[in-house]
């Protein structure tokens, strides 16, 4: 029998098209891949951590993000002695910057990942909106330039149960991104240069207002239950005018079969925040060797396959932003000038130029994000007052912080 891979990946419908290829790798390697793991990327990262603390953690590749890896790095095999600098200079330097820990190449990069508003543009378009929008607030419908006007405009389309004004992720890494960008877009900082809790100021007090506003305003009661496709397929159903996504589900926008809304969405840049900028919660995927690997070089060679321009340009056409630059090149170019999609690369391509917003590469990330967004879910579903959540979570977070060896970091702005 051939010898096997057993493999993590993170999977859903943003991710799956890729592993379509794996069986093209299996003949022409001659090795087998189990997919023992194939779960959401919550639940993946807690799966890896529980196996590698029991001491079970048994696979020759996985799935992780430049935002875990640093609380991954005790096992993920250091690739500087496999992967060259010639493979690496195809990829962005960003994205490779993003796959180091200390220096050490702990993956390599999958994809780029930032975020637009998606809106729904038969529903900006048609004139009785206008007209109705105009009488109520006194102003022109358009795609909003400014947070304030978001609420305002989601407010305005809220039609529960069939419409919502915006919808949201309400918990998990989902809601701490809304939180953490809508926090630096109010001029606000997650981490202080000595890697204590910063958000608990007015920043912080705005945005758990903002988001608590928006909820009972404008948003769906499923939304604490909800992570990223579940908002999606709110969206794609037609129950929503307004939210946010990652590029990797943009096929599922465009489908006619999985889209009640394909024909009749666009796509914008974020909104403003209240400092006049914008932010926008960024990272990317890698793949990485886990020091329990097994089959050392057909793990390499595998790893090597799933972001090779072949695979990448797979990616792309289902919506992701590769991290090979001239893959991403290439695929702007082809796409149709004037096009829907040429303006969607465009708008990306101004995110990952100017608006990137990284979290804080830390070990300890993974437990401040679990801090954060479970207080403020108790915050904006009115559970908890914004400021005794805020106080709570600095609290935590400074625990976390005094109890660890970490003196690494960043403060959490690009």
């Amino acid at each position: 029998m051939p010898e096997r891979l057993r493999v993590a990946l993170v999977g859903g419908p943003m991710y799956d098209h890729l592993y379509e290829t794996i069986p093209a790798w299996e003949k022409a390697s001659g090795y087998e891949v189990e997919i023992a793991v194939k779960l959401p990327h919550p639940a993946l990262n807690e799966r890896l951590r529980s196996e590698f603390e029991s001491g079970a953690l048994r696979y020759d590749l996985i799935s992780t993000h430049t935002k875990y890896a640093p609380s991954q790095a005790d096992f993920l095999l250091p690739l500087d002695p496999y992967i060259t600098s010639e493979e690496l200079s195809a990829f962005a330097p960003k994205m490779v910057e993003l796959a180091r820990v200390d220096g050490r190449l702990l993956g390599v990069p999958r994809n780029i990942d930032v975020k637009l508003l998606y809106y729904r543009r038969d529903l900006f378009e048609d004139p009785e909106e206008k007209r109705s929008f105009l009488c109520r607030f006194g102003r022109q419908l358009r795609v909003p330039g400014t947070w304030n006007e978001l609420l305002e405009t989601a407010t305005h389309f809220n039609r529960p149960p069939g419409l919502y004004g915006f919808v949201f992720p309400g918990r998990y890494s989902g809601l701490f991104g809304h939180f953490f960008e809508l926090h630096a877009m109010a001029g606000g900082t997650l981490l202080d240069h000595e890697l204590r809790a910063a958000f608990n100021d007015e920043a912080g007090l705005w945005t758990l207002r903002f988001l608590a506003e928006l909820y009972a305003k404008a948003s769906a009661p499923q939304v604490p239950d909800w992570h990223y496709d579940e908002v999606t397929k709110c969206f794609l159903d037609g129950r929503s005018a307004m939210t946010t996504d990652w590029p990797s589900g943009y096929h599922l926008y465009t489908n006619p079969a999985t889209s009640k809304v394909a024909g009749k969405f666009g796509v914008a840049l974020y909104p403003v925040g209240t400092c006049g900028r914008r932010f926008v919660y960024s990272g990317g995927f890698t793949f990485a060797i886990p020091t329990s690997v097994r089959h050392l070089d057909a793990a390499l060679s595998l790893l090597r396959w799933l972001v090779s321009a072949g695979c990448q340009e797979v990616e792309m056409r289902n919506g992701a932003i590769s991290a090979r630059t001239e893959v991403h090149r290439k695929a702007a170019a082809s796409a149709a000038p004037g096009s829907q999609e040429a303006a969607r690369l465009e708008l990306l391509g101004q995110v990952i130029a100017n608006d990137m917003l990284l979290p804080p590469r830390l070990k300890e990330y993974p437990e401040i994000e679990e801090v954060l967004w479970s207080t403020i879910q108790c915050a904006f579903t009115g559970r908890m007052s914004p400021e005794d959540a805020l106080s709570r979570a600095a609290a935590e977070v400074n625990r976390i912080m005094d109890t660890s060896s970490s003196g690494r970091g960043r403060t959490g702005r690009p």
